[in-house]
């Protein structure tokens, strides 16, 4: 691939994972794959990744600033404080620890995702029904999500969507900006450690994060016209194929 090609590849992979964050989350596989694509290592391609698309999930934020409040009775300050710090936390296991473990597990998580989405609201009542969900279990989740997010993120958007509307009872349009907000913080948090270790291509950085950026505005600002069905389908869309993604790329 020449160069010229790969820097298109990758402007048009920031455009498309900036669009998914914003409205779903995932945009890691639009992003990751391209990397590899042109030829990066694994843990540069990720931290390349994380590092471009932060501008993008910054700008989804800000569009969606004014739908921000509390979830599940916790403040979102308190959540992307302690989503902050579990994404420092997770971004130096990925410089300092091997990734094949870790990469065996990812595929479950997903999954677990998957499933929380299409069970829906439905899962949230039967739930809260039968077991009381304090908000000491929701800041937990956030301080795990934030690692995960922290040492890979694909799929974190996913995640953080399916906890918050099983712990919450949250539908997936009223949770765009806190989990547009809390990806943005995990990302920026990421982004410190893979900078100070010099883990980042910054060529191919720049052009995705251009990309990622326009992504990450359109995304969140024609999401805000988006009917609530339509949003769960995109949700759930999303969800399996990531799934089906991660399972071929840990075992297949």
């Amino acid at each position: 691939m020449t160069e010229a090609g790969a820097l298109a590849l990758a402007a048009v992979a920031g455009l498309v994972g900036g669009a998914m964050n914003a409205l779903a989350g995932g945009g890691t596989f639009a992003t990751l794959p391209a990397l590899l694509a042109v030829g990066l290592p694994a843990n540069i391609a990720n931290a390349t990744s994380n590092v471009a698309l932060l501008p993008g999930a910054a700008a989804s934020a800000w569009t969606l600033r004014d739908e921000l409040g509390p979830v599940g009775g916790v403040s979102w300050q308190r959540l992307a404080a302690i989503n902050f710090a579990g994404g420092l936390v997770g971004s130096l296991l990925l410089v300092l620890t091997p990734t094949r473990t870790f990469d065996l597990i990812i595929p479950w998580l997903v999954l677990y995702a998957f499933l929380v989405l299409l069970a829906g609201q439905r899962a949230s009542a039967w739930l809260a029904a039968r077991v009381r969900i304090g908000t000491g279990t929701l800041v937990a989740m956030q301080g795990l999500l934030g690692i995960y997010g922290g040492y890979f993120g694909g799929g974190v958007g996913l995640m953080m969507t399916a906890t918050y509307g099983l712990l919450a009872g949250l539908h997936p349009r009223s949770l765009f900006a806190p989990r547009t907000l809390m990806l943005a913080i995990a990302n920026l948090a990421a982004a410190i450690v893979f900078v100070a270790f010099a883990m980042v291509a910054w060529l191919p950085c720049l052009v995705m994060l251009v990309g990622a950026v326009a992504g990450g505005w359109a995304g969140a600002h024609y999401g805000k016209r988006l009917p609530m069905g339509a949003v769960r389908v995109w949700t759930l869309l999303v969800a399996g194929i990531t799934t089906i993604v991660f399972f071929v790329r840990a075992y297949g």
